[in-house]
């Protein structure tokens, strides 16, 4: 048998990505052979999410899957994270990889520029969750033993009191109308800690919330196994 061809998948510590991973598993048409993540290097945390890189690397360590990390600085000019970004296909090149998958669900605009970016490379955009329902999606997540908090909350979209929750059936009915159920435009972020995607839950606490650059976020923090870690 020919060997599967190899990919590379866009990890954002959050429930879509860690959900992509779970369905690129169970078509089983690939070689998943890194988890690509943008890190802050400033603050060694997750771009946009905020989650702390000792999460993020526990994360990929249940997931049995390499993470590839790109080091962003602060502020970070789009020429700078474009160079970066070119300097990880060029790695993904030498690696033989052959196709990037991505979590998005439904922003035209977003994918575009996926697909701009891959564009001659060699290297072919994924999109394994795209179109679906995402109501349905969110309900599916929790379904399959997927278990995340709310790390970021955009509060012109949604509460700041959402901050730091855990996404569930209860957090879906309380959501405001007009957000998102899976978040897609930008009203929250998400740490996936625990799902069929993982060998063990990641142990994770809930510490303080701050508002920082117009947005809310819980500083989630590694938690020993025990009756204080929620691990799903």
């Amino acid at each position: 048998m020919s060997p599967k061809p190899r990919l590379l998948l866009s990890w954002s510590s959050g429930k879509d990505s860690a959900w992509t991973l779970h369905r690129l598993r169970l078509q089983d048409a690939f070689d998943i052979v890194g988890l690509v993540t943008t890190v802050n290097e400033a603050f060694d945390r997750v771009a946009m999410h905020g989650v702390r890189a000792e999460l993020l690397e526990a994360q990929a360590a249940a997931a049995g899957v390499p993470l590839w990390r790109v080091d962003l600085p602060w502020p970070c000019p789009n020429a700078e994270y474009e160079a970066r970004m070119r300097a990880l296909i060029e790695r993904a090149r030498a690696a033989g990889i052959t196709h990037m998958a991505f979590g998005d669900l439904f922003l035209e605009d977003v994918r575009a520029y996926r697909e701009r970016q891959l564009t001659g490379t060699g290297i072919a955009p994924l999109f394994p969750l795209w179109g679906l329902d995402t109501a349905q999606l969110a309900r599916d997540m929790l379904a399959g033993g997927l278990r995340a908090m709310l790390t970021c909350v955009d509060p012109k979209q949604l509460p700041a009191r959402f901050a730091g929750r855990a996404f569930d059936e209860q957090l879906l009915a309380e959501l405001p109308h007009g957000v998102d159920p899976c978040g897609e435009r930008g009203e929250f972020h998400s740490f996936c800690h625990a799902g069929p995607m993982f060998r063990q839950p990641v142990p994770v606490t809930p510490g303080e919330v701050v508002e920082r650059d117009g947005f809310v976020f819980a500083d989630l923090h590694a938690a020993a196994r025990g009756p204080c870690a929620v691990t799903g």
